[in-house]
């Protein structure tokens, strides 16, 4: 692999690691909120307007692209960063984007994907 096709994979696991990072975020922001209001933890910031309204727009761009059939930026911007690289889009073999994609593509199609599954944290986000 060349120096420039070395980070170009390297800039791909960076994309792929923010990538799973927002999934997280919106997937554990609404357990956070949850367990934050019915547990009555002291955690104040799960309803700080700052935490909503960054939760709320994260879900939105989700649901956006489920309903428009607009495929994730980051998703292209990865995919598009290995072909430059020379390297293969999925099953790559390094150790990053092996266990990743492998989180992050099982997470979408089960739970992310589906249009229907975010109104329970909207309704959350906004309550």
């Amino acid at each position: 692999m060349t120096p420039s096709a070395s980070i170009l994979a390297g800039l791909a696991d960076v994309v792929l690691v923010l990538h799973v990072a927002i999934v997280v975020f919106v997937v554990g922001g609404l357990v956070l909120i949850v367990l934050g209001n019915v547990f009555k933890r002291p955690w104040h910031w799960v309803n700080a307007w700052w935490f909503r309204l960054a939760h709320l727009a994260a879900i939105a761009v989700v649901v956006a692209e489920s309903w428009f059939g607009i495929a994730c930026p980051l998703t292209t911007l990865e995919a598009w960063l290995r072909v430059r690289a020379g390297a293969p889009v999925h099953g790559g073999s390094g150790f990053i984007e092996h266990w990743l994609q492998r989180l992050l593509y099982y997470l979408i199609d089960s739970v992310l994907d589906h249009s229907l599954a975010p109104p329970p944290t909207v309704l959350t986000s906004i309550g």
